[in-house]
């Protein structure tokens, strides 16, 4: 694990596309019990090194119902965006992630993870990646019972997709509570 954590930490194998340069931010522990694959890191995570070191990880960790002390405990979860590094600003927000680092990364890092549980799968790039159907994020989400045991779809926590959350309260009310359970069954 270190020696493939360290191949990732030297790619540069996108630097061309990235505006901030090459900073690849993944955690990962050959124990590691559940994999959190998101988007990709933003300025803050880009310049801290820390995944989910910003509002959406403190989201996120509401939603997981557990402490910074759990949540990075890389035995307890392994952090693999979809792109490493911080792809750029776009007309809304950030760019998608890069598309190399999955098809790059993410199977060897899953190979040699023999413990892992559950894969959340944290908005519609992880989801379309793994999932490989035809709904939209919404229909995912509700219809997370039908992808366990392996994966559990959520919504970003990002605070501009709190229109997303208003307009779909169940999401807070019913399916977090199914993950927080989901959750402190694995811890």
């Amino acid at each position: 694990m270190e020696d493939l954590l360290h191949s990732i930490s030297q790619c540069t194998i996108c630097k061309a596309h990235l505006p901030l340069g090459p900073r690849p931010v993944v955690t990962a522990h050959i124990d590691s019990k559940i994999v959190i694959i998101g988007q990709a890191p933003g300025t803050k995570v880009h310049n801290s090194g820390i995944p989910w070191d910003d509002q959406s990880g403190k989201k996120l960790r509401q939603w997981l119902n557990v402490t910074d002390a759990q949540f990075y405990n890389t035995e307890n979860f392994a952090i693999i965006p979809m792109g490493f590094c911080y792809p750029g600003k776009g007309k809304t927000g950030d760019l998608p992630p890069r598309p190399e680092c999955a098809p790059q990364w993410h199977e060897a890092l899953l190979d040699i993870m023999p413990n892992v549980e559950l894969i959340i799968l944290i908005g519609a790039y992880a989801q379309k990646y793994y999932l490989k159907d035809k709904k939209n994020l919404t229909e995912r989400v509700g219809d997370y019972k039908n992808y366990l045991p392996n994966y559990f779809p959520v919504p970003h926590p990002s605070p501009t997709n709190r229109f997303w959350r208003s307009k779909n309260p169940w999401f807070e009310e019913l399916v977090v509570l199914e993950l927080q359970k989901k959750i402190k069954e694995l811890l």
